[in-house]
């Protein structure tokens, strides 16, 4: 039985009162008293046992009847009880609105320290970001216990990040060149990206702080990009004679890792600016996607570029359900329509990924032998990895891998890998979900279009990283948070117990009718041994 909001265990733990803590809302009792999964007591199932055929074939096929209607009354008691089980989960939706504000203040000040570091143009500490990340863990925890009754909700993805946390801490320990290293790579990058992720997943419980969070980090790629665009004219094109730098510094300051960011951020935006209801924001939105993709192309990100077209054909595959055939069609168009106007310099950077001659700076033949190296090390030690940040000292002159999914595998190990793909993975699902159940009503729903922009953004992202070592940072953390955010909105909203409710008594028809059939068979086949 595919899981809903209201059986059992979904991916989803919707936030409850304290009183609540440790039951979730398929636990909650009905209008009626019953469980609310839908099943009754023991009486209901004594009729069956009245029969008294105890040793024919024709007793048990008696049996067999018997319970088919058994099973037809229980599939409409289970139906008639979906409307008291989505009244438990709009209970649960106005929990969700309660709890964590001053927690959500904090995170929202670091977000827009870590996004727009207004340390490098105001005379403010540079360590202004450890700071609100420290208070808002401080603040979290009191929060989360006293609203909860335990230290974080717990849907697949913290379970899997915590788990991946744990093959981090091992790799720590079993490091192969410096231990002192893995723990700095630990506790200065990772660990950081982890807390502030689960704080994300508890403190973000309204579509306003989720909206919110997400225009803070789309509205940092917009002023990226303009800085980048204003540096390409200018002709302050600081990284190989012809691309511009990264802007902002920190994890934006070089070029392919500010283009990961701005291929993942574009999406959001079309996102935003389809779900919205004014024209002006469409606008808005629509200019700040242009302008993002204008910031990519300054670049030159050969992974920023595939991103980027993984990243709106995912969107565009999402959106145009039933006319896929002519998404394709005009992906291809776009395709050979841009490289028909772009720059000499960008369509041969690009066509630098299948030919190696076109590349003048031979960065793609290193790419490649960092890439081969890295999977060396990686089945060289399967288990835990050389240890976290380890790569660099076995690398060639140390150099990274570029690739977040071997440096996994190298530095963690492929159990590690396992968990970090499935951590991609598991909001990919969730979010194509949330599309394909709110697809009918697109025009009419509040989570649609985020759900489709945050499905391409993760697309983007899964592509990107294949060019960068960025498992660590900060970038699919807080993407993902975004995506554990907006299902756990929505099934606690009523499109989501709509959904639910609609799966439900889908399904009971479903069992209703096999039980029918069942109980037919049953009484034909009775009569046939009776005749005998």
């Amino acid at each position: 039985m595919p899981p809903t909001a209201f059986n059992t265990p979904s991916d989803y733990e919707p936030v409850l009162p304290a009183r609540g803590a440790g039951r979730g809302v398929g636990d909650e009792p009905d209008a009626f008293g019953a469980p609310a999964d839908g099943f009754t007591s023991a009486e209901d199932f004594t009729s069956a046992e009245d029969f008294d055929f105890r040793d024919s074939g024709a007793a048990r096929l008696g049996r067999d009847a018997a319970g088919a209607k058994v099973a037809r009354r229980d599939a409409a008691r289970g139906a008639r009880g979906v409307g008291a089980r989505a009244g438990a989960v709009a209970a649960a939706a106005q929990a969700i609105k309660r709890g964590h504000a001053l927690t959500y203040a904090c995170l929202f000040l670091f977000s827009f320290v870590l996004f727009y570091r207004p340390y490098e143009f105001l005379p403010l500490p540079s360590n202004l970001a450890f700071w609100l990340a420290t208070a808002a863990l401080v603040i979290f925890l009191p929060s989360q216990l006293g609203a909860e009754g335990n230290l974080t909700a717990r849907p697949r993805e913290v379970n899997l990040v915590l788990l991946f946390a744990l093959m981090g801490l091992l790799s720590v320990a079993f490091a192969k060149e410096s231990r002192a290293e893995a723990w700095a790579t630990f506790s200065d990058i990772f660990i950081r990206a982890l807390l502030i992720f689960v704080v994300i997943v508890n403190a973000a419980r309204t579509e306003f702080r989720l909206r919110a969070l997400v225009v803070l980090s789309v509205g940092s790629a917009v002023l990226m990009s303009a800085g980048a665009l204003n540096d390409y004219l200018s002709g302050r094109l600081t990284v190989e004679g012809y691309r511009v730098g990264g802007q902002l510094g920190g994890i934006f300051g070089n070029p392919n890792d500010m283009a990961l960011h701005l291929v993942t951020m574009m999406p959001l935006a079309l996102g935003l600016g389809l779900g919205s209801r004014g024209i002006l924001k469409k606008a808005v939105c629509a200019l700040a996607a242009l302008l993002m993709a204008a910031g990519t192309f300054v670049t030159f990100s050969r992974g920023g570029f595939l991103a980027m077209a993984a990243g709106l054909f995912a969107l565009a595959w999402t959106l145009r359900r039933g006319r896929r055939f002519a998404v394709v069609a005009g992906a291809l168009v776009l395709f050979v329509g841009f490289f028909v106007v772009a720059p000499t310099e960008y369509t041969s950077r690009i066509f630098s990924i299948f030919d190696r001659r076109l590349d003048a700076y031979g960065s793609a033949d290193a790419r490649q032998a960092l890439l081969m190296r890295s999977v060396q090390v990686a089945a060289r030690n399967p288990v835990f990895g050389v240890g976290m940040g380890n790569f660099a000292l076995v690398s060639f002159r140390g150099q990274v891998s570029h690739n977040a999914y071997t440096q996994v595998a190298a530095e963690m190990g492929l159990a590690a890998l396992a968990l970090y793909g499935l951590f991609l993975w598991t909001p990919l699902r969730a979010l194509g979900r949330i599309t394909r159940e709110t697809f009918a009503a697109r025009g009419r729903s509040r989570f649609y279009y985020l759900a489709a922009g945050m499905q391409a953004s993760l697309a983007a992202y899964m592509v990107a990283s294949f060019f960068g070592s960025v498992a660590y940072y900060w970038n699919v953390y807080y993407l993902v948070g975004f995506a554990v955010c907006l299902r756990r909105l929505y099934e606690a909203s009523p499109e989501g117990a709509r959904a639910a409710a609609a799966a439900a008594e889908d399904e009971s028809k479903a069992d209703e009718r096999g039980a029918g059939e069942g109980a037919g068979g049953a009484d034909a086949a009775a009569a046939r041994a009776v005749s005998l």
